[in-house]
């Protein structure tokens, strides 16, 4: 029973992003007040920090965070493909050959332990299990290897209020106006008001194998970047020496 939800709710996000990967990047920018550019370099300067080789974008959708983490190779990866046609001719557009794979991020073609650095933007909200998903972008962390998550979180202190109404009123409003599908663009924003995020995500990422976990918030909380490390070797064998 458990799997047919599974792939049912797989096959929902699936078609809904195939819906909206036209005005994607629109979203992103109402959603955020027109902060994601930044929040995303962000995560590059992060990424970069860590002289990487290899470097995967999990749900990568149109590309945006892909193109500018420029630290090694970067793969983007994700299950939509009209998502994955819009990151190709992005890329193209601006010169760029960005290698794409369309893969579920529940089920990653990679053998273990082969990217340096695993990102993914504005994805894991929308995974059918968020710890499946989690897990199998640890299992193809090297050692010691860095995960980069960034997504939209709920809002706190004085500007709760006001920035609240926005990310649950606008996007459905200017979806609807600008592609007619107000699902679509009504679910996304409702999927932040249920999602783990603080200390909550911390510790799911940390059940998937991490350590050095942090969450840090953006822009009065309306987005948040989470990091932790996989396990390294030597650490490993240490905590198991100690049981």
């Amino acid at each position: 029973m458990r799997q047919e939800w599974l792939c049912k709710r797989k096959t929902e996000i699936q078609g809904l992003c195939g819906r909206i990967a036209h005005r994607y990047d629109l979203l992103n920018r109402v959603l955020s007040l027109g902060r994601d550019v930044s929040w995303r370099r962000m995560v590059s300067r992060k990424v970069a920090e860590e002289e990487p080789r290899l470097v995967l974008d999990v749900c990568t959708g149109t590309g945006d965070l892909a193109m500018v983490v420029t630290s090694g190779l970067v793969i983007g990866s994700d299950f939509c493909l009209p998502m994955l046609d819009r990151a190709r001719r992005k890329g193209e557009g601006k010169g760029l050959r960005l290698p794409l794979c369309a893969a579920d991020a529940l089920h990653l073609p990679y053998p273990d332990a082969c990217f340096d650095a695993v990102t993914v933007a504005f994805g894991v909200r929308n995974f059918a299990d968020l710890d499946a998903g989690l897990a199998e972008m640890v299992r193809v962390l090297r050692a010691g290897g860095l995960l980069v998550v960034l997504e939209f979180s709920r809002p706190r202190g004085a500007l709760a209020p006001i920035l609240g109404w926005w990310v649950r009123n606008i996007p459905p409003r200017v979806g609807r106006m600008l592609s007619g599908d107000a699902e679509a663009y009504s679910y996304l924003p409702a999927s932040v008001q249920t999602f783990p995020e603080g200390r909550e995500m911390c510790e799911r990422l940390e059940s998937a194998g991490l350590v050095e976990t942090s969450a840090e918030t953006l822009t009065a909380g309306v987005a948040s970047i989470y990091e932790g490390r996989r396990v390294s070797e030597n650490r490993a064998l240490v905590e198991e020496d100690r049981r």
